[in-house]
């Protein structure tokens, strides 16, 4: 069984005992969190009724908050003599997927 959570303005594809990164969570490490369902996939059968779905949990436990890999954004103009250079790291959480219920 897994489902398809909402997590961090982005979907991701989870299942019981799963680790995923997901956007920052402000929350301490070891706190639980709930994330909304949007599908469900339970052996042949499918889940995508919204009202259905209102009523599944998926929890998770917070393990670390980590940094995304490094992203070198370079502006260029060609004859010009205009160069700029940006860094970023996106600010992360981890999160262990602990249970799936309905």
């Amino acid at each position: 069984m897994y489902a398809i959570v909402k997590a961090g303005g982005r979907q991701e594809k989870v299942a019981v005992g799963d680790t995923v990164f997901v956007d920052r969570i402000d929350a301490k490490v070891g706190a639980s969190v709930n994330f909304p369902a949007v599908l469900i996939v339970e052996g042949a059968s499918i889940t995508t009724d919204a009202k259905a779905l209102a009523g599944v949990k998926v929890t998770g436990e917070i393990i670390e908050e980590v940094k995304g890999p490094k992203i070198d954004i370079l502006r260029y103009k060609n004859k010009t003599g205009y160069r700029r250079r940006q860094g970023f790291r996106s600010q992360l959480t981890r999160v262990k997927i602990t249970a799936i219920t309905k």
